[in-house]
């Protein structure tokens, strides 16, 4: 096995901390981001830190400077960077009308500039080795948006929509840019679940303001029926750096629950968008 050079982000708790120790577990140099390592994430990165072949550091994704400055530290330290998984994110709940601008920047920042931010910083080094993996962990709810999370939604079809054209510009170059789609999983996401500022707005939604409620407690239920284990997510994670590239699929649905739903409409669409390149020009860059 070649030892890999992996950057993740996002790996303070959830899919992110169990990608990072089950990468690492592989022999792999994983570079571990999570923010306030000396303040509330302390424990966090000592824990994470303890493992071998894991190095905890500190950045800011929506930071430009910040992140530019951690990057080249680790092309200082490493010369190359073979694997990138973008992961760190937060939820978003509630009444779309409730969301002000800022809180849908916020949104867009995190879920698609900062993602990009360190994207635009690995190609360089993956064109010049002829090879790297993007790994973009997304959501069914990228694919299809549902009532009351339509900000996220809207973060997450973003993200898709810049992974999915990427796919195929740099396919030919030997990168590949795959996304990861999880359906709903008992993690630390739960507990970041931003709603919009603008609160007045909900007095105009009467009743309709009980379905994220009761979409709540349908989750509950779930959990308890279906029992996911967020280290299917990670194991679909080490799956895709496993696989040859050239070989990993652009879509990993990992969704005990309403997967089938998801990769159905992937499929549907799948064949639509070969037959547009096609139309344009471009069927080459499916090859």
């Amino acid at each position: 096995m070649t030892r890999k050079i992996v950057l993740i982000t996002g790996t303070n708790s959830g899919f992110g901390w169990l990608t990072a120790k089950s990468v690492a577990a592989l022999g792999h140099k994983v570079y571990a981001t999570m923010r306030d390592t000396n303040g509330k994430n302390a424990d966090k990165a000592k824990a994470l830190s303890a493992v071998e072949n894991i190095t905890v550091v500190d950045v800011e994704l929506t930071n430009e400077a910040n992140v530019q400055k951690v990057f080249g530290e680790i092309i200082a330290r490493e010369g190359k960077i073979d694997v990138l998984v973008n992961n760190a994110g937060y939820a978003a709940s509630g009444v779309a009308e409730s969301f002000t601008t800022k809180d849908v920047q916020d949104m867009l920042d995190v879920h698609i500039i900062a993602y990009w931010r360190l994207m635009k910083l690995a190609l360089p080094y993956m064109r010049k080795q002829g090879e790297g993996l993007i790994v973009n962990v997304s959501s069914g709810a990228g694919r299809l948006s549902f009532p009351f999370m339509a900000v996220y939604s809207a973060a997450k079809f973003g993200l898709e929509g810049l992974s999915e054209g990427l796919h195929y510009e740099v396919k030919s170059l030997g990168i590949d840019v795959a996304v990861v789609e999880p359906g709903a999983f008992p993690t630390d996401i739960l507990g970041k679940v931003l709603t919009g500022s603008d609160v007045d707005v909900n007095d105009g939604y009467g009743s309709l303001l009980q379905i994220p409620e009761q979409m709540g407690a349908g989750l509950a239920q779930l959990f308890e029926t279906l029992k996911p284990d967020p280290q299917d997510v990670a194991d679909a994670i080490v799956n895709l750096i496993n696989t040859p590239k050239g070989k990993r699929p652009l879509r990993t649905v990992v969704d005990p629950a309403t997967g089938h739903i998801v990769s159905a409409s992937n499929d549907a669409v799948q064949v639509q968008h070969q037959t547009m390149l096609g139309v344009f020009g471009m069927g080459d860059l499916l090859n």
